[in-house]
């Protein structure tokens, strides 16, 4: 057993277990359940870790666990409608054959941007930009790590839609990232 102080490695962890939730629960009460129950099972079972890596690493797996078992208990179905508060269109980026309208500007070291935390700060506020659909759906898929087909099972929607919402949200993310990071980083290179 590795000595961790729990107090401290709490308060500091907190802010980015809530923030992490809320984008995921969309509810400030959901999300605060979820990081308490989190906390108090990290504290329950600090006895297990064994420091082969940091406490936040160990700690985020159970915060997603109780956010996907939360996500199991809402159940509530939605209509299968898009957003109508989306309007991002593909069709602003492709021609007719599918092929770049106009080919997106290279991205200046993305490997180098993915290790500088302020990227993480871009790309959160990035993601909070998102509509809510096309957010939640992209990440239940990415953060959490669920198929489509329990993506589907759980938002009450058709595959093609969850395609869609995840298509959108990607081109969302895309054209935020390339305005407000990548864009801004060949700015800063002049």
């Amino acid at each position: 057993m590795i000595e961790v102080n729990v107090q401290t490695e709490m308060e500091m962890l907190r802010p980015r277990l809530l923030r992490f939730a809320q984008l995921q629960l969309r509810s400030s009460a959901a999300a605060e359940d979820a990081v308490q129950e989190t906390l108090l099972a990290a504290i329950e079972a600090q006895g297990q870790f064994n420091g082969a890596a940091a406490w936040s690493t160990w700690v985020f797996p159970i915060l997603k666990n109780k956010i996907v078992d939360e996500l199991r208990r809402r159940r509530e179905p939605e209509t299968d409608a898009l957003p109508a508060d989306d309007t991002t269109d593909s069709g602003d980026y492709f021609a007719a054959d599918g092929h770049w309208m106009e080919m997106p500007t290279a991205w200046a070291g993305p490997e180098q941007a993915l290790e500088q935390s302020q990227f993480w700060a871009v790309f959160e506020a990035c993601l909070n930009g998102l509509p809510p659909k096309p957010c939640q759906v992209f990440m239940m898929r990415e953060f959490l790590g669920l198929e489509t087909e329990e993506i589907c099972k759980e938002l009450a929607i058709s595959a093609s839609n969850c395609w869609v919402l995840l298509h959108r949200a990607r081109l969302g993310l895309r054209e935020c990232l390339s305005l407000r990071w990548f864009g801004a980083t060949a700015m800063r290179g002049k």
